[in-house]
């Protein structure tokens, strides 16, 4: 395998990262410039979401046709597009317009990264999906420092300079499509059972890290009452914690398995939210987060790998390239665990935190909780058994 595919699949992972960051990480300066309540906000999350699960099913659709390539690249140039509108949007009706792309896109490229990964990660025949996902981190570290540094540039300047990165990204090399449509009996080996089960964890991690990285900047603005130019320290430290676990999981995965490196991250995970909640104060808040980033960030990574596995390894031997294809399309449908998760961390956790998001935050520890027992299917003698 050439560098080239890897490298412009680590860079579609990175964009799509720090697109997302410096979006959320702006959200109190985006209440403002366009007067927007919390519960606007929340609705216009809500859109996103949802949207983004449209998008994942058009991804699922066209994928296995004409390959996650095109999707991908489709995706990242409706980025583009969906920033220059919405950060020089004259209203709130032309911001929503903006935002809706942005949404659907969002759902294209989250599934076509992840279908691209998976492919790499059987052709090496090792773990690496952990370490593509420390990418996504990596840019949203980017973006959040953007925040960090630019407090007082202006909404447009900021999104139209954003823009040019997915656009720059999408003209990458990525791995071919297959161009095989699976059958209907190539699809009956598929367990969707324990693809289900897995996805159960997947659905909780997306529940905290979207609870972490769209909320925390408000959590710190209103609740914590951190300075207006720190408000996004709410989710630098738990994006560089979470992009030092992703790095490691790789080697971390191979060498102690999925299952224990789960458990031992829901313990790290359920402290941080703890001490998240029952922070008096920003500073001790920005070491919750670290935890919490520590403990949670290779949930989603080995989430998508194990399903994958599952996915290749039910039935009958297929042809390859109908494998491939396969994957590709229970790729994109297990990608809307993402927005499962996604809908409770960014929606809920919003409307129940609207008195104080002390008890938005609260939500999730139960959660966590639960990768206790759901661990134990990442089990890889299990998952080859199919």
């Amino acid at each position: 395998m050439s560098y080239s595919p890897r490298a412009g699949i680590t860079a579609g992972y990175f964009a799509q990262g720090c697109v997302f960051l410096s979006l959320t990480t702006r959200l109190p300066k985006l209440e403002d410039h366009w007067g927007l309540s919390q519960l606007g906000l929340t609705l216009i999350m809500l859109m996103i979401v949802l949207l983004a699960g449209a998008g994942s099913l058009l991804a699922e659709k066209v994928a296995p046709r004409r390959g996650s390539a095109i999707v991908l690249r489709a995706g990242l140039f409706a980025i583009g597009v969906a920033l220059l509108v919405s950060g020089n949007s004259p209203n709130v009706p032309v911001l929503v317009v903006g935002l809706a792309v942005y949404g659907v896109a969002l759902g294209m490229v989250d599934a076509s990264t992840n279908m691209q990964a998976v492919s790499l990660e059987h052709q090496v025949q090792r773990t690496v999906l952990p370490s593509f996902h420390g990418s996504w981190t990596a840019g949203g570290i980017v973006g959040t420092l953007l925040t960090l540094a630019l407090p007082h540039e202006s909404v447009a300047m900021l999104s139209s300079a954003l823009a040019i990165l997915p656009v720059v990204v999408g003209c990458a090399r990525f791995l071919p499509g297959s161009g095989s449509v699976p059958t209907p009996e190539s699809a009956h080996g598929i367990p969707w059972r324990p693809i289900l089960v897995v996805g159960a964890a997947c659905v909780i991690f997306y529940t905290v890290d979207t609870a972490s990285t769209t909320w925390g900047s408000v959590y710190f603005d209103h609740t914590l009452h951190a300075p207006s130019g720190l408000v996004a320290l709410a989710t630098l430290p738990y994006l560089v914690a979470s992009f030092a676990a992703r790095i490691a999981g790789d080697r971390f995965t191979d060498r102690f398995g999925a299952p224990r490196l789960l458990r031992s991250g829901a313990v790290v995970a359920v402290a941080g939210l703890v001490v998240v909640v029952l922070a008096p104060n920003w500073p001790v808040g920005v070491l919750g987060f670290l935890v919490l980033g520590a403990g949670i960030a290779v949930v989603a990574p080995l989430s998508f790998s194990a399903a994958a596995t599952l996915t290749r390894s039910g039935g009958a031997a297929l042809d390859p390239e109908v494998a491939r294809a396969r994957t590709d399309a229970v790729i994109a449908r297990f990608n809307q665990f993402n927005y499962a998760g996604a809908l409770i961390g960014s929606v809920l956790t919003g409307a129940i935190g609207t008195g104080s998001l002390r008890l938005g935050y609260a939500v999730p520890i139960v959660l966590v909780i639960a990768l206790f027992p759901l661990a134990a299917s990442f089990e890889r003698s299990r998952l080859a058994a199919g």
